[in-house]
């Protein structure tokens, strides 16, 4: 009995568990998932690739990045083995851009090169993914020649590998095709000021302008788009605009001869401005109808200047660009320096205006001017077939390759994003 006695008390203590132990291991934990609780929420979290959106911010510079990349920044490396996306003999390169068919010197050279961003990569775009992405998508590229010049590098690098095409011309589209297989749709729509304007004269009966004593020029109407493009605004997925390059043209708008002449809600502006204050004038209206009547969900971008390179005068003034590797980055500063006032300085004097207007909008911005300002190499020069050297269009293939590249870096991360 008295060994069983022992026994039975020795099983009782083995069970009693002391409290004290076992409600400290408790609040220990509790308090660690509360720490734990109170750190997740106080923590603001990482903006989901923001960058690559307009910045909000008072004085801020925008710029394309995605993550803590910023794909505008970077320097050209050379890359010898990359294959051509596609070749001199797609039908749709302008014939002064064929640079290959035209026996520039540097044809084949130029495409030697990769744009390199600091600490990243931004590699070629995929063809074949691209069109299964963006399936039953419209793509419009509105604006001038350089955005003629971006849609045609695309239109391609798609076509090498999707044959099936049938050409046609969209919501007043210059050019367009449909890739049968995916209907995915490229159009261009052309456009020089996004603005309407024509031709003015002075009226026999006088006018507001005719008593300043103008007698001919051009009409601007600064809340009135071009017909060229008005209706694309419904019609397409995504939008590629720009503009730029004639508002610093005066062979095209001469200040004494045929200057532009601005008119607002039908009425003449009065005094009459400079061109630098109507483009502003111009963007104010055009962004907000943009943002007003695109359908819903569509993507818009801006695109920011194409630089030019005319070196020892400007394109009339016996200017040429006869460089056969891209520009050191000192090159870059003595062409393009707003305080050089340069030949060439009109790019950055272009994205001024045009960060400016942006600002606080939904546009996403299509940085490609500094990537451009290196190559002074890429543009058809005396091959363009012209009677001046053309140092502001690319040779295709070439340079506006790698804007597309850009372009659909940005547009898969807001694809994902979305």
């Amino acid at each position: 009995m008295a060994s069983r006695d022992q026994h039975s008390q020795q099983q009782n203590q083995t069970r009693k568990v002391p409290l004290f132990p076992l409600l400290s291991l408790v609040c220990f934990v509790s308090i660690f998932l509360l720490i734990s609780s109170i750190r997740k929420t106080s923590v603001p979290p990482r903006p989901h690739n923001a960058s690559f959106e307009f910045q909000k911010t008072e004085g801020s510079n925008p710029s394309l990045r995605g993550g803590s990349c910023d794909y505008s920044d970077g320097s050209w490396i050379r890359s010898p083995d990359d294959p051509p996306r596609y070749d001199n003999t797609c039908k749709e390169i302008f014939k002064g851009w064929n640079c290959i068919s035209s026996g520039k010197s540097n044809g084949w050279e130029l495409l030697k090169w990769r744009w390199k961003p600091k600490g990243c990569d931004l590699p070629p775009f995929h063809p074949i993914r691209f069109l299964k992405m963006y399936r039953d998508t419209s793509i419009g590229f509105v604006g001038d020649s350089l955005n003629r010049n971006m849609f045609v590098s695309l239109f391609c690098s798609l076509k090498r590998v999707s044959s099936e095409v049938k050409k046609w011309r969209p919501a007043g589209a210059d050019r367009g095709f449909t890739f049968l297989q995916s209907n995915l749709t490229l159009a261009y729509h052309r456009t020089n000021l996004l603005a309407r304007y024509g031709r003015w004269s002075a009226d026999a009966n006088g006018g507001v302008l005719e008593s300043l004593g103008y007698k001919e020029g051009y009409r601007v109407d600064v809340d009135i788009p071009d017909g060229t493009w008005a209706e694309a605004l419904s019609f397409h997925d995504i939008l590629i605009f720009n503009t730029g390059h004639w508002w610093w043209a005066p062979s095209k708008f001469d200040p004494t001869k045929s200057p532009m002449l601005f008119f607002e809600k039908g009425r003449p502006v009065v005094p009459p401005v400079l061109p630098d204050v109507g483009l502003d004038m111009v963007l104010k209206h055009m962004v907000m109808l943009m943002e007003n009547r695109t359908k819903a969900g569509a993507i818009k971008f801006f695109r920011t200047q194409s630089p030019r390179h005319f070196e020892g005068g400007d394109w009339d003034q016996g200017g040429s660009c006869n460089r056969l590797n891209p520009l050191l980055v000192e090159q870059v500063e003595d062409l393009f320096s707003v305080k050089n006032n340069g030949t060439n300085v009109e790019a950055r004097l272009v994205n001024q205006h045009l960060y400016k207007s942006l600002k606080g909008s939904s546009f996403q911005i299509l940085n490609i001017t500094h990537m451009s300002e290196f190559r002074a190499d890429a543009h058809p020069s005396t091959a363009g077939g012209k009677k001046h050297d053309d140092c502001m269009h690319w040779c295709l293939p070439g340079l506006t390759d790698t804007w597309n590249d850009l372009f659909i870096k940005q547009l898969n991360v807001i694809k994902s994003r979305n």
